[in-house]
């Protein structure tokens, strides 16, 4: 048991929330953590994304990167996609996935029927944020960026998915 001392006439009941439709947002890496995967057969990198523009600004969406996995197409495709982000962050390197944390992206949502009959979201591509023009952000001032290195003491030495 735990004492609560609480007042549910004092705060709106939340209502759920369903899935956004699907589309291209501006979004945020907020979280990261290297979880074992069902089976016990390997690693997925787990993202959380925090949409920072639009309608839909403060919602989560999440994507799950397999990067130890026993099977080499489940792998290929995760690394293709932390490619991707890395490249659409301008981080090309990261040595950790907090590297990549608050840094702007375009994300594109798909919606998916589950075999219950809900309707979820999934991310289906990573990309550079894009202005209000539609343009790549900064591409009228400069082609790349130099990229700070990080910092001394502020991550591990190794990045989560290359830990054993």
């Amino acid at each position: 048991m735990a004492t609560l001392n609480f007042n549910a006439n004092e705060v709106e009941p939340s209502v759920g929330f369903e899935a956004i439709p699907a589309g291209k947002y501006q979004a945020v890496i907020v979280d990261s953590d290297m979880k074992p995967n069902k089976a016990g057969t390997g690693e997925y990198l787990q993202l959380e994304f925090e949409i920072i523009e639009g309608e839909y600004r403060n919602r989560k969406v999440w994507t799950r990167l397999n990067l130890n996995n026993p099977n080499p197409d489940a792998v290929r495709m995760a690394r293709a996609d932390l490619s991707a982000i890395c490249h659409a962050v301008g981080v090309i390197q990261p040595g950790d996935s907090a590297d990549l944390h608050n840094l702007p992206l375009t994300i594109t949502v798909k919606c998916r029927k589950t075999p219950d009959g809900d309707i979820v979201n999934e991310i289906k591509g990573f990309a550079a944020k894009t202005s209000a023009a539609g343009t790549p952000a900064g591409a009228a001032t400069s082609a790349v960026a130099p990229q700070q290195p990080p910092q001394q003491g502020t991550a591990p030495s190794a990045p989560p998915w290359a830990r054993q």
